[in-house]
Order: C-alpha cells, then sequence, then structure tokens
C-alpha cells in the first residue's frame, strides 16, 4: 500500500524545469514592475495569484493553487478571448487594448503575457497536484481584504499625471475603469456590490467545476483517461 501511495505522489511531482522557469520568470517580473509601477501593483488579483502559483509550483502544496485559481481562472480566460479577439482586430472587452499599443514597450507586453498563459499553468498544476476545497474560503478572505486595502488606502482614478504608471483603481474596487470612478451609485454600494458579487459569479462557480473535475474523484476520473 505504501508502495503505491509512493508512486502515485511521484506521479503528481512537479517537474524541475517548471520550477527552474517560473522562477526565473517571477525573479524578472517582480523588479520590473517594482521600477516601473511601484509595490502597490503587487496587489492586484493578478499577480498575488502569480505569487500563489510559484509557492505552490515550489512547495508541491494544492492550497496555493487551487487558491489562485479560485480567484483569476475565469477572469484570466476572458482576457485570454480577449487578447486573440485583439489579434485578428477583434477585441471582446477591450482588457487587452494596451497590449498593442506600441507606445507599451515590447518588453514590458511581453511580461504582460503572463496573464495568458497563467490559468492554463494553474490547471496543469492542480490536475497534477489535486484541488483544495478550502481554496474558497481562503481566497475570498484574501480577497476582500485586498479590496479593502486598495479602496481605503490605493489612490481611485485617474492616475496624477506626474506619475501616469502609478497603480489606480486596483483589482476595479472604484469602477470598471482607470479613467475615472463609475457614477452608477455611491462608492461603498460599488464596494458591496463587488464584495458580494466576485464570489458569487466567478469565486463559487470556478470552485464547483474544479472541485467536480479536480478533486480527489474527478481527479482519478480523468488521471484514467488523461496522460
Amino acid at each position: 500500500m505504501s508502495d503505491i501511495t509512493e508512486i502515485t505522489r511521484s506521479s503528481r511531482r512537479i517537474p524541475l524545469v517548471l520550477k527552474v522557469a517560473l522562477t526565473a520568470f517571477v525573479c524578472v517580473q517582480v523588479p520590473f514592475y517594482w521600477s516601473a509601477y511601484g509595490p502597490t501593483n503587487f496587489l492586484y488579483f493578478c499577480d498575488i495569484a502569480l505569487f500563489l502559483t510559484l509557492a505552490s509550483v515550489l512547495s508541491e502544496k494544492r492550497l496555493p493553487a487551487s487558491m489562485a485559481a479560485v480567484g483569476i481562472l475565469l477572469p484570466q480566460l476572458v482576457w485570454v478571448i480577449d487578447f486573440v479577439g485583439g489579434m485578428f482586430g477583434h477585441p471582446v472587452v477591450g482588457m487587452t487594448s494596451y497590449m498593442f499599443q506600441e507606445s507599451q514597450p515590447l518588453y514590458a507586453r511581453a511580461i504582460s503575457l503572463f496573464h495568458g498563459w497563467l490559468p492554463f499553468l494553474l490547471l496543469y498544476v492542480i490536475y497534477r497536484q489535486g484541488y483544495d476545497r478550502r481554496a474558497l474560503v481562503a481566497w475570498t478572505v484574501l480577497a476582500w481584504g485586498l479590496m479593502l486595502i486598495a479602496y481605503f488606502y490605493l489612490p481611485p482614478p485617474p492616475p496624477p499625471v506626474n506619475q501616469p504608471n502609478l497603480p489606480v483603481n486596483v483589482n476595479y474596487v472604484y469602477g470598471i475603469s482607470d479613467d475615472k470612478p463609475q457614477e452608477w451609485m455611491p462608492p461603498l454600494a460599488w464596494l458591496g456590490v463587488m464584495l458580494v458579487g466576485l464570489p458569487l459569479v466567478f469565486f463559487i462557480p470556478t470552485h464547483l467545476l474544479l472541485s467536480r473535475l479536480l478533486g480527489p474523484a474527478g481527479q482519478s476520473h480523468l488521471q484514467a483517461v488523461l496522460p
């Protein structure tokens, strides 16, 4: 029985080349983003998810990657769809328009491509390690904390003229645009909508899907039919 368990654990190990490659990427991304945008840029969900993914890949613990997947899998897939549409001149929502602006340095846009490959990497990591059902509560609490920090301590849009790269409207706590705050409802009401809406629209559906497909039972089924 112990031999079977050991073989199962070994089959789920993350390849060393992936650990080295992801670590190298983060070692490039962090100093560049810090210099270009400042430390508050790392409070975005996508950056936190990248760090959680790295932690999961290096430690081979399921919870960090599961949290990241709950938080960003669906939104980042929208990013991918919008980016592919933009490549053919038909963006879906326009959230990746900056990737096609020649005013943005090519190396900066190349680093930002992590938004496109991160969701697929997360699916691979969770496939190898399994999905941790504690992720829904853990990520939701973390996301609420990040949104409250962004709302009460970080600047609203637009960015100041003398600091055009300063992160504003982090995690969309002031609206869907970085040009100006939303005007549909009082600011605190919008924050409430975000605190309740993100779990209902994104986190819970992702959690249910991953639990079914990549939880212990679902993973066993998938591993029986996939390499």
